[in-house]
């Protein structure tokens, strides 16, 4: 499943940047003006990035694979293989309000799917209570959802006031959740 899933958002990464086009201009105002496309490129960049770490780091802690543990990784990955079509129109539209605000509601769908993967990994984890207990303490995963809803929800507002809140997300998650690395070496 680890393989399986590192392959997917690979081919995410890949599908982002094959977006890109080659500027007809042969200078740096060529460049700028895809600006839009390359900012909305490295949220998504980085976005992928830290799923995919933490993804990995979850995976580590299943201790038998079953179909339900699967199904959740492929619904994560399933919200996970939309965000090249919302970056792509995000960037293409210049951060519109509703690709702005679709992008906040994928990353929200994604977000909540890993909490249902996180969440059954704890359930096989239920008599290790160190582990459920550092995973139970998910200040990240509890506000993230909050603030790619808040994201989206302000779009209509201003895309400045949504894009802070995704880049206030990446922040908060940017470095890695160590609780998973202290479970592992407890163990």
């Amino acid at each position: 499943m680890e393989a399986f899933s590192d392959g997917v958002l690979a081919i995410i990464i890949t599908i982002m940047v094959l977006e890109f086009k080659v500027p007809e201009g042969h200078d740096w105002h060529a460049l700028v003006e895809l600006g839009p496309k390359i900012i909305s490129y490295i949220f998504s960049f980085v976005y992928v990035g830290i799923y995919w770490n933490n993804h990995h780091h979850l995976l580590h802690m299943v201790r038998t694979m079953n179909g339900r543990l699967m199904w959740l990784n492929l619904l994560l990955l399933f919200w996970l293989s939309l965000v090249p079509f919302t970056t792509a129109w995000m960037g293409e539209s210049h951060f519109a309000p509703t690709p702005t605000a679709l992008y906040g509601i994928i990353l929200l769908l994604a977000a909540f799917s890993y909490w249902l993967l996180q969440r059954m990994i704890m359930n096989q984890h239920s008599g290790d209570s160190s582990f459920v207990g550092a995973i139970g303490k998910d200040w990240k995963g509890k506000l993230s959802p909050l603030l790619y809803l808040t994201a989206a929800l302000t779009a209509y507002v201003s895309v400045w006031i949504s894009g802070f809140f995704f880049v206030l997300v990446a922040v908060i998650w940017f470095m890695p959740d160590k609780r998973i690395e202290h479970a592992l070496r407890s163990h």
